[in-house]
């Protein structure tokens, strides 16, 4: 009789145990979607629209990093 109730006792404790780790894995993972959010505004603070090129645009290109061969 004696080992069942520690049994018992040991499953109520592994219970408790995977409850609060999953509490902590429910809080880390809020954390981690919230420091995401607030990552990605940042990144998006210096992005610019994309401009539309369509054919016969002209264009001005820069030669400062062409290499050229003799």
């Amino acid at each position: 009789m004696g080992a069942d109730i520690r049994r018992k006792e040991k499953v109520e404790k592994v219970r408790e145990f995977a409850k609060r780790i999953k509490k902590v894995q429910e809080k880390a993972g809020a954390t981690l979607r919230k420091a995401q959010k607030k990552m990605k505004q940042q990144a998006d603070k210096e992005r610019k629209e994309e401009e539309e090129w369509k054919i016969d645009d002209k264009v001005i290109l820069s030669t400062k990093d062409l290499v050229f061969k003799e």
